[in-house]
């Protein structure tokens, strides 16, 4: 069977793809959003994901423990990071979607099952609208919960606990 323009066939792997011709010499006739290809790397969307999680009322903190404490040395020491607005996120992108995982500390007091929703609404809704993904799902895993008592007590490097 032969490709015809526009019908989708199916590859070696069972994959479907679409062949398309182009009319005329190449790129006439063509609207400049379809010439080219956009990548987005999955750094982009960890940082989208991380920040619209960070905007949801009762998120403390992004990370687990260990993530967390090695994070916050890195931030101490110069041009080695971002500031970790993705620390705790880690994603999946392929072509026209991506999947995440988040790992939060909720604020003490907060009730964690509408946090997590909040969560995963403020995270889809940012990165489908920035980036264009469809996001399939964002898996959160609260690792802790903020007591008032332990805002910025981190464990320093010596000292047991």
């Amino acid at each position: 069977m032969t490709d015809s323009p526009d019908r989708p066939s199916s590859g070696p792997d069972g994959t479907t793809e679409t062949a398309t011709m182009l009319k005329g010499p190449t790129g006439a006739g063509t609207s400049p959003e379809t010439r080219g290809q956009t990548t987005i790397a999955d750094g982009v969307v960890a940082k989208i994901a991380g920040m619209s999680a960070r905007e949801v009322p009762g998120i403390h903190s992004l990370g687990a423990g260990m993530t967390r404490a090695i994070g916050a040395v890195r931030e101490r020491v110069p041009g080695t990071g971002s500031g970790g607005v993705s620390r705790g996120v880690k994603v999946e992108v392929g072509e026209r979607q991506a999947a995440l995982d988040i790992d939060v500390v909720v604020e003490y007091g907060f009730p964690i099952v509408e946090v997590a929703s909040e969560v995963r609404v403020n995270v889809i809704s940012a990165v489908e609208r920035m980036t264009g993904l469809e996001v399939v799902e964002v898996n959160l895993v609260v690792d802790d919960v903020n007591l008032p008592d332990e805002d910025d007590a981190e464990p320093s490097e010596g000292r047991v606990q």
